[in-house]
């Protein structure tokens, strides 16, 4: 009987195409942050462009939301789908908000030190998707986990770094400020990454 009745029960098994496509997407996004960091030109035109990243990233998410509802069984539990993609959310946003700030702070030049934090978040999002693409494979996943919580703690360090040097360097209190939650805001990305890490990790480990 219950095989009959899952014959009949709606089940949609594109949960994790899905969250791959929104790990390329944040990985396209990251990469676009690296790149309008290192050619800071044209600025307005480049946050343009990462805000267009965004807006794909909602519609994948919500995609995946209206999946959700409309779906009995799932190939994962419910609430790990929507945290997993609330999550991915959340790193495209951050991203997004990141290089909105270069355009609504009016930064003429860039500091030394911020590609290279923005360099460790696109080093995150590239091992988060293949993160996603390894959710089937426990300890490829693992390996990937393992490699997200060492970017952050590197990016953690390095933010800190950054702020102290603000400090340091920087006798106007206005630019401090907008430095200082300039670096925050990439590191929190950072931060995001690991939490899709976690809930992954939580994902293969109830499977084994």
């Amino acid at each position: 009987m219950p095989g009959l009745l899952q014959r009949f029960l709606p089940r949609d098994d594109d949960y994790f195409q899905l969250f791959a496509r929104q790990a390329e997407n944040i990985q396209k996004g990251a990469r676009a942050l690296c790149d309008m960091l290192s050619r800071y030109t044209a600025v307005n035109e480049q946050v343009q462009s990462i805000k267009a990243i965004e807006h794909a990233g909602d519609e994948i998410a919500h995609t995946i939301i209206t999946k959700l509802n409309q779906t009995f069984i799932t190939p994962i539990d419910r609430e790990d789908i929507h945290e997993l993609c609330s999550t991915l959310d959340d790193v495209i946003d951050l991203i997004d908000a990141a290089a909105s700030r270069f355009v609504l702070y009016r930064v003429d030049a860039v500091r030394n030190g911020t590609a290279d934090l923005a360099k460790i978040l696109q080093e995150a999002c590239t091992e988060v998707t293949a993160l996603v693409h390894a959710i089937e494979n426990r300890d490829e996943a693992l390996r990937h986990s393992i490699e997200i919580n060492r970017l952050e703690n590197e990016s953690d360090r390095l933010c800190r770094t950054l702020i102290a040097q603000l400090f340091d360097e920087e006798t106007d209190p206005v630019q401090i400020i907008k430095w200082k939650e300039i670096f925050e805001v990439i590191e929190t990305a950072v931060d995001k990454c690991e939490d899709v890490a976690n809930v992954v990790e939580g994902v293969v480990l109830k499977s084994a």
